[in-house]
């Protein structure tokens, strides 16, 4: 298994156990007196769970199960990989923040990180399948 696809699984396995925890403070809300803060929390519960757990895990095993690209360059370009799980993973950090306060604190600025973190979860997206789509091909 790559480097690359044992990091990319095992920020999915923490973003799993980050998005289960976060949901299990959201649904006792209800039950126990929280501060608003927490009610802000639920779009980032489910991105931790569909970017951090769920593309992460699909990133990373289609890294290392698809089809070989060439006899060189077996799983394509390595550093556009690794630029694809740093953009991917930047851009769902800057969310987690930037999210709750734009709720709580509407404003430019974290309306602005909002934007800032969609465009590099975009660019991720985009590196991941320019290094991928060469490898999706007949046997």
């Amino acid at each position: 298994m790559p480097p690359i696809t044992r990091w990319w699984i095992k920020l999915a396995l923490v973003y799993f156990v980050a998005a289960l925890w976060l949901s299990l403070i959201l649904a006792a809300r209800s039950m126990v007196n929280m501060p608003p803060l927490i009610a802000a929390f639920g779009p980032v519960y489910f991105h931790l769970f569909l970017v951090g757990w769920v593309t992460q895990l699909i990133f990373g095993v289609a890294y290392w199960m698809f089809p070989k690209y060439s006899r060189e360059h077996p799983r394509g370009n390595e550093a556009l990989a690794v630029a694809t799980m740093v953009l991917l993973n930047i851009g769902l950090l800057l969310r987690t923040v930037a999210e709750p306060l734009n709720t709580l604190h509407p404003g430019v600025v974290w309306g602005w990180l909002l934007v800032l973190s969609a465009i590099l979860q975009w660019l991720a997206g985009l590196g991941f399948v320019a290094n991928t789509w060469g490898r999706v091909k007949e046997k």
